[in-house]
């Protein structure tokens, strides 16, 4: 029998790369809906037959949106005469593909990052809005007829169930594109030297910087510190806040507060372990609904985590579980400084939630890409 299957991703990394590397193992036609692709680790294998469509905007709402939009009229065409006898995998990105009303003559799955439309509400879209309401019913439609729902957490799948009870949702933890990647000591960090920062204790941003990303959050933490010379706070990334951000550090006159652009590929890992201390954001309208995937790549580093998320989030939940760093909600500038003031001038306490990242990293590698093919073998 010639199995076949093909992932619909608007914005492939190395997530969805390992994933489809496994099922490449099982199906002997394996293909591919991407507007991009982006290399960290291990590249695609090259059985898997490529399609592209419009790539994935990051910018504004409406031209994220677009993208979407776009793309999806285009996922509609490739599946109904392209990969009509294919089974299908849809990813999160774009949210509206799976909503497809053609798209479900074959077998189909899910895997969910972020549920919509939960994560509309970050937009001013809550449940009194048409969209809204008319999202919940497809979602209501959709999810049953699923094979098989992934989603990265509990509170995720407890979502997904609000619509679904009966679903088969598998919860699977995503980690990092730098799995078996031994952390880089500032002595020996290439961007450290390179930026004379040795003297500097680091707390780091590092991603984008969205509507839902609470980076204001953090330049009011660096005022709240400016006095302390030895601190530095690095923001890196890019997005549609990145000008806001840039205009409050120089109106603030935060000369312990620098906004620099995304590094390579090649210099992320050893920009991430530069950092003493590692910043991770999450709206608190969805708190329940996504989880950042730099959570996994910390780690990986060894970084200690200051979490800016509400307490029941499924970040929050990670850092304390593993004692990994601390969470703090966003009103809570006081207690993020003393967390801060605490870890700089205590080693031993900076270095056992170090370690501790690492160790915790070993639950979140790449053997978690194998668990999407054998949830889907035992659900067959």
């Amino acid at each position: 029998m010639n199995k076949k299957i093909v992932f619909i991703n608007q914005a492939t990394g190395y997530l969805t790369i390992d994933t489809i590397n496994e099922f490449t193992k099982s199906f002997d036609n394996v293909a591919l809906i991407t507007g991009s692709i982006r290399v960290q680790d291990d590249e695609l294998d090259t059985k898997v037959k490529i399609s592209k469509i419009v790539k994935y905007n990051r910018g504004s709402s409406i031209k994220k949106a677009l993208s979407w939009l776009i793309g999806t009229v285009q996922i509609l065409f490739l599946l109904l005469f392209k990969y009509r006898d294919y089974e299908r995998v849809f990813y999160s990105i774009p949210p509206t593909a799976y909503l497809l009303p053609l798209s479900h003559v074959k077998r189909f799955s899910i895997i969910i990052y972020d549920l919509y439309p939960e994560a509309l509400k970050i937009n001013g879209i809550d449940d009194g809005n048409l969209i809204y309401k008319w999202w919940v019913k497809r979602n209501a439609k959709v999810f049953p007829k699923a094979h098989k729902i992934y989603t990265l957490s509990e509170e995720m799948k407890k979502g997904v169930l609000n619509y679904s009870p009966n679903s088969k949702v598998s919860v699977i933890a995503n980690w990092s594109a730098f799995s078996g990647h031994k952390p880089i000591t500032k002595g020996n960090n290439k961007i450290v030297t390179r930026e004379g920062l040795h003297s500097k204790f680091i707390v780091q941003y590092s991603g984008n910087i969205g509507t839902t990303h609470n980076v204001e959050t953090i330049v009011e933490l660096a005022e709240l510190l400016q006095n302390e010379k030895d601190i530095l706070f690095q923001i890196i990334g890019r997005g549609v806040r990145t000008q806001n951000i840039a205009k409050e550090i120089s109106e603030k006159n935060l000369l312990n507060c620098s906004l620099l652009p995304f590094r390579a590929d090649e210099e992320l890992y050893e920009s991430l372990c530069a950092s003493d201390i590692s910043i991770v954001t999450l709206d608190d309208r969805t708190a329940d609904v996504s989880i950042p995937s730099k959570t996994y790549n910390l780690m990986a580093a060894g970084i200690p985590i200051l979490a800016i998320a509400k307490e029941n989030s499924g970040v929050a939940k990670i850092v304390s579980n593993y004692n990994i760093g601390v969470s703090f909600e966003k009103h809570q500038l006081g207690k993020m400084k003393d967390f801060i003031l605490k870890a700089k001038k205590d080693p031993n306490y900076r270095q056992a939630m170090a370690q501790n990242a690492q160790k915790a990293s070993m639950d979140f590698s790449r053997i978690n890409a194998t668990e999407y093919l054998n949830c889907y073998k035992r659900n067959s």
